[in-house]
């Protein structure tokens, strides 16, 4: 009988999808990529019109000689590597590194590693689609353009392996915008107003809050405006003006994307976006299960979409009528996204059996592959549910005259939330039974707080995955990838979940937005992804894309190699002498940000921290105030004299005095704050301090 070889990426894969074939198929693996290009030179023929320069990757000659015999063994070749852009890429990279003939191999791709799925691909062979190898070569010639053409202007500029990338470049503009407007972020100062109520025949009071007068919302801004108001409602009468009962619904969520999985990951598991992926990746690939050998879990996890084949559905409906009941089951499929972004090219990420509960496969998973896929799983079925019913209470209740209201929600039937509720918020105000309108209550309290409105939260994981998807930036296949670059080159640090920009992420942004402001543009990256579906999609040729793009990255290339002569950063002389051989220290970049140094290596290797001062008193000891990088890089402002004194500060402190409180005030933007909250000056910074430090 015929042979057949069947090559896919992963080893993982091999044993699952052996199991599913007789005897006449060979499965094995070309574990990833096996050409790229090379690492030393740029690789792109620019000259000749843009003509990339493959070579095999090292390591990989031995994988492509044993991959060479099983070729020859075989009648026909199956290239079952993932079903994506980068997939599509692989298996053509395998076709020429292997010299194979168009007659006997042939592509095929399946969502799942199931046997339907995967006898139904074989039935289905088709050819290489070259659309989708354009695209992922399009996309990898960019990025390789961009950074051997900056990364060597990085290095001139700081001096040390800096490396520039073009979505990885506008993350990291997205993240230091977002770090400039809390720094520049004033708090404004409000108060809220709860009145503790009883109801007649009551035994607990019920709780309201101030909303306005008999003329709308009043918001309380100051202490003088809250004391006005609480002198207004000395011996007032607090009476029920109205009782609105309602009934409200909440929508099942949709199954996820990878997007959303990794944003639920990150909210509800605490993974970060890369163990998200590697957990998925192994539930998708073939997992050992008791009883049935190893099963693919879950779909494939690099996805935009949402939408779920009808066989699923069918599946997922007759699961939850049987579990469940009727009342729980819907009979129509949540409407999902319209964005024109979403390729749409795969299944959402979903179970591939939904008779795999997460209680039956527990046993065979780790916690975490556990985790993960109780919350796909989980997710998947509440999709398919009915929506949950509330029944909601609001209450307006008259003071003189001003108002305060009272809401109160009540779950009547849970729906989709008996499986799937991580969101759910549980209300806090109870109401009485013996609540009706006119009914006079008895005030036992009024209790009045100060807040005071907070910046914009730095992001996380899941928040800048979901900016970067709302924006168009990257695709599902780049998110984690994006931040873990971020990350590990220390642009960016991760504290307690939060991403903070480092000394470095600043000098690279800041050299990006001033030398190559369009590649950094947010609107200009998304535009090149909506060119690479075009590419994917047949509608642009690869090498216009690369044509068009090229010329303005030369010129820029070369403006900047103009600006960078000019502004070459030379080291700066300290003041602090080197105790071993008695020169001045110079200041130095490394990968973690700036130190000191002795001129006289390799002679003197002497380096110590760098502790910049920055003209400003201690207001605890009086010593100085310095500039400090806590252990993963990120900045701020201490004593000194630490750990005798333990001032500390994440915004810089200011010199001037808080004219109010006497108490010391940091820089915020354009504007001195104190940095005593219950204080509140605020005041601007002079024009001429502005001016001094603009041209500093």
């Amino acid at each position: 009988m015929a042979k057949n070889l069947v090559i896919v990426e992963s080893p993982a894969k091999v044993k699952t999808i052996k199991k599913f074939l007789g005897k006449n198929y060979e499965v094995t693996a070309s574990n990833g990529h096996v050409r790229d290009l090379p690492k030393s030179t740029l690789g792109i023929d620019v000259e000749n019109d843009f003509e990339p320069k493959y070579i095999t990757i090292r390591g990989k000659g031995d994988i492509l000689a044993n991959l060479r015999k099983e070729v020859k063994k075989a009648d026909k070749i199956y290239l079952a590597t993932d079903p994506d852009r980068e997939g599509e890429a692989i298996s053509w990279h395998l076709s020429q590194a292997l010299n194979l003939d168009e007659k006997n191999v042939k592509r095929i791709t399946f969502n799942e590693i199931t046997k339907s799925a995967v006898k139904e691909s074989l039935k289905h062979p088709r050819e290489i689609n070259m659309d989708l190898v354009d695209a992922q070569q399009t996309r990898r010639i960019l990025d390789r353009m961009v950074g051997y053409r900056i990364s060597p202007l990085l290095w001139a500029k700081v001096k040390r392996g800096l490396s520039a990338g073009r979505v990885q470049s506008a993350a990291l503009r997205i993240i230091c915008d977002r770090e400039d407007e809390i720094a520049a972020f004033i708090p404004e100062e409000y108060w809220t107003l709860d009145a503790h109520l009883l109801p007649e025949g009551a035994k607990k009071p019920i709780i309201a809050s101030f909303c306005g007068d008999s003329k709308g919302k009043i918001q309380i801004t100051n202490k003088d405006q809250l004391d006005e108001i609480l002198a207004a409602l000395e011996g007032a009468e607090y009476k029920v003006l109205d009782i609105k009962k309602n009934e409200r619904t909440k929508k099942p969520p949709l199954p996820f994307s990878t997007s959303t999985l990794q944003q639920e990951a990150s909210r509800h598991l605490n993974f970060s976006t890369q163990k998200t992926m590697r957990l998925a990746q192994q539930l998708y690939e073939g997992v050992n299960i008791k009883g049935s050998g190893s099963v693919g879990l879950i779909t494939y996890l690099r996805t935009d979409s949402t939408r779920v084949s009808e066989e699923a559905v069918t599946a997922a409906t007759a699961y939850i009528e049987e579990v469940y009941g009727e009342a729980y089951t819907a009979h129509q499929t949540a409407a999902g996204s319209s964005d024109a972004r979403i390729q749409d090219a795969h299944e959402a990420i979903r179970p591939t059996d939904i008779r795999y509960t997460p209680a039956k496969v527990k046993d065979s998973l780790t916690r975490d592959q556990y985790r993960l896929y109780q919350i796909i799983w989980n997710r998947f079925v509440a999709s398919r549910m009915t929506a949950a019913v509330y029944e909601t209470t609001s209450v307006k209740i008259s003071a003189g005259k001003y108002r305060f209201n009272l809401s109160s929600s009540r779950v009547v039937f849970d729906g989709f939330m008996s499986v799937y509720s991580l969101d759910e918020k549980k209300s806090d105000k109870a109401l009485s039974k013996n609540l009706e309108k006119g009914a006079v209550l008895e005030k036992q309290d009024l209790t009045a707080d100060q807040h005071f409105t907070q910046p914009p939260p730095h992001f996380t994981e899941a928040t800048l995955v979901k900016t970067m998807e709302e924006l168009g930036i990257g695709r599902p296949s780049t998110y984690a990838p994006t931040i873990t670059t971020l990350i590990s080159r220390r642009y960016v640090i991760k504290e307690n979940k939060n991403l903070y920009v480092s000394e470095l992420g600043e000098v690279v942004n800041r050299i990006m937005k001033e030398e190559f402001s369009e590649i950094v543009d947010e609107q200009f990256t998304a535009n090149m992804e909506s060119l690479l579906d075009d590419v994917e999609d047949g509608t642009i040729d690869w090498k216009m894309v690369v044509r068009n793009f090229y010329p303005d990255l030369d010129e820029a290339v070369k403006a900047a190699e103009q600006n960078l002569e000019k502004v070459e950063i030379r080291d700066e002389v300290s003041d602090e002498i080197c105790e071993l051989c008695g020169r001045n220290m110079v200041v130095k970049y490394g990968p973690h940000g700036r130190f000191l140094a002795c001129p006289g290596f390799p002679e003197c290797r002497n380096t110590k921290p760098l502790l910049e001062k920055i003209g400003v008193s201690c207001p605890k000891c009086g010593k100085d105030i310095v500039l400090k990088k806590t252990r993963k890089g990120r900045k701020y402002y201490g004593c000194e004299d630490n750990p005798n004194c333990d001032f500390m500060s994440w915004q810089k402190p200011s010199s001037k005095p808080c004219p109010e409180c006497g108490g010391y005030m940091v820089e915020r933007g354009n504007k001195l704050v104190c940095a005593d909250p219950n204080c509140g000056h605020v005041e601007e910074i002079a024009a001429e301090r502005i001016k001094d430090a603009s041209e500093g």
